[in-house]
């Protein structure tokens, strides 16, 4: 099969397309004939070589999720999947290649009208902005600012929270990013430094991390949550909680959210519930581009150089 593979951390130019072995469906698992790859800001940061100490090596296939047809699957698995259309979750890598392998829980079939593209772009992207805002324990009326509103986890947070009534900011780099926003439901727009300082928000749902993130605790509430969900800018500097103590008193508390703390069943609920609500056009999955997967360098890079409104999708 084709793939691209990491061959050397650092730029986009270290993704190369390669030969690679077909994989075969093991049990519990299901070979994917795979039509779209859903490219995410953690892909970028295993790219880089900022995970390294997580295990990940030089020669990986990355990207975890892919929509495409069943075609085959391992023993224990119903042989009535072959053929059908599915969203799947490769792993911690995987997905980008002309075939996947994902295990049966992981696997969620798509429904009537809803395009593979658009299906890679709310599949992991929904139930992290679900679960993460549930996390922060954001109730009704509470005001929300989502730092990094412009990804497909941040846009996901957006018309999530905009179900209710409240206040939701939205930090971006321009204008024009800030206008489409609004239009998904923000009420408020503020540079990417998060505007007046004086502002303070109930909750902060962060998804850029970097040395920025402690001056996002300075604009908690009194008993304000920051919950950080992603740190596609980096980790935070070793000292980030200080800012927490400078403020004792007020009771701000700082926590990270990771999809993988949240059981397969929960995860797989909301997901059928989001993609459902996609396909009748309740839901709107933003794409930036579809590009072939021999460009995956390419999408690569216009993340890496701030480009991206939404979602970069690789098609096969």
């Amino acid at each position: 099969m084709k793939a691209v593979h990491i061959e050397k951390f650092g730029d986009p130019s270290g993704l190369v397309v390669i030969d690679a072995p077909r994989p075969s469906a093991a049990p519990g698992q299901l070979l994917i004939a795979v039509e779209t790859i859903g490219v995410g800001g953690v892909d970028a940061v295993i790219r880089r070589g900022t995970l390294g100490s997580y295990g990940f090596r030089e020669g990986l296939i990355p990207g975890s999720e892919v929509a495409g047809r069943v075609e085959a699957v391992g023993d224990g698995v119903d042989a009535s999947w072959v053929g059908r259309s599915v969203w799947a979750f490769t792993g911690v890598g995987g997905a980008y290649a002309t075939h996947a392998v994902a295990r049966l829980e992981d696997i969620t079939a798509l429904p009537e009208g809803l395009s593979p593209v658009d299906a890679v772009t709310l599949g992991s992207s929904g139930p992290v902005a679900h679960f993460a805002l549930a996390h922060a324990r954001l109730a009704e009326g509470e005001s929300l600012l989502i730092r990094g509103a412009a990804g497909s986890i941040g846009i996901m947070a957006v018309q999530l929270a905009a179900l209710a009534p409240r206040t939701i900011a939205v930090t971006t780099s321009s204008p024009e990013r800030g206008s489409r926003l609004q239009s998904l439901g923000a009420t408020t727009v503020l540079d990417r430094s998060g505007g007046d300082a004086s502002l303070e928000f109930d909750v902060v749902l962060d998804i850029v991390g970097g040395p920025g993130l402690p001056s996002f605790l300075d604009r908690l509430a009194g008993n304000g949550r920051l919950v950080s969900a992603g740190v596609v800018g980096g980790f935070p500097p070793d000292d980030f909680g200080m800012a927490l103590f400078r403020a004792y008193q007020r009771s701000r508390s700082f926590a990270t959210f990771s999809l993988d703390s949240v059981p397969v069943g929960a995860r797989n609920g909301v997901r059928e519930t989001q993609l459902e609500s996609a396909a009748r056009g309740e839901l709107k999955a933003v794409v930036h581009d579809v590009l072939p997967l021999a460009d995956a360098a390419e999408a690569h890079r216009r993340m890496d150089a701030g480009e991206v409104f939404g979602r970069i999708v690789l098609t096969v």
